[in-house]
């Protein structure tokens, strides 16, 4: 069975719209209520379904600049190899001792510009983490003001069929409470 939040507003619109047709005042605005917190448990969940995919998004995002971060960083350590190798070499063969120095050297300035570049990785990696679980969050907020606000409208069936007010405004209680959560996840 899926989650289909505009399926299920559109679903509880007209159940309101055919309990509206009794011509009873409470239950009119019991009703209402219905339709009002439908759309928003609708909003809430699609909200909830977009945080979520974000957070996935950047999750992934920050494993490949982290692999690239990697691949970087043996990079800088292969050309530290070769530095060194030239190094020796030059040390060791006076013929060729110019020639060398000069890879040696060539491969200090590479390592300069590899190491730059592993830092950047690392920064948008870093930035990426922090992206993911700023949406992971909001998604988990998200999550609890679609489960009030679905649970206000479960309770709002209840009203109906009891004709208890205090049912109706414990559901809108609840309506005005998830509505608020799912504002401040975006604080």
């Amino acid at each position: 069975m899926s989650h289909d939040p505009a399926l299920e507003a559109h679903e509880h619109s007209e159940h309101a719209e055919h309990a509206a047709h009794e011509h009873d005042p409470f239950t009119t605005r019991v009703a209402i209520t219905v339709a009002v917190l439908a759309v928003l448990a609708a909003a809430a969940g699609s909200l909830e379904t977009v945080e979520g995919g974000l957070a996935i998004t950047a999750s992934s995002e920050a494993v490949l600049k982290q692999d690239q971060a990697t691949d970087s960083w043996g990079e800088f350590q292969a050309d530290s190899i070769k530095k060194n190798m030239y190094g020796m070499g030059a040390q060791l063969n006076g013929a060729a001792a110019d020639d060398l120095k000069k890879e040696a050297k060539a491969e200090g300035d590479k390592q300069g510009k590899v190491k730059e570049r592993a830092k950047e990785f690392e920064d948008e990696r870093d930035k990426l983490v922090e992206a993911s679980e700023a949406h992971e969050k909001r998604h988990h907020k998200l999550t609890i003001s679609a489960t009030l606000i679905e649970v206000g409208i479960a309770l709002s069936t209840v009203a109906i069929i009891t004709k208890r007010r205090p049912m109706w405004l414990g559901a809108v209680a609840l309506g005005v409470i998830g509505t608020a959560i799912g504002i401040w996840s975006f604080a």
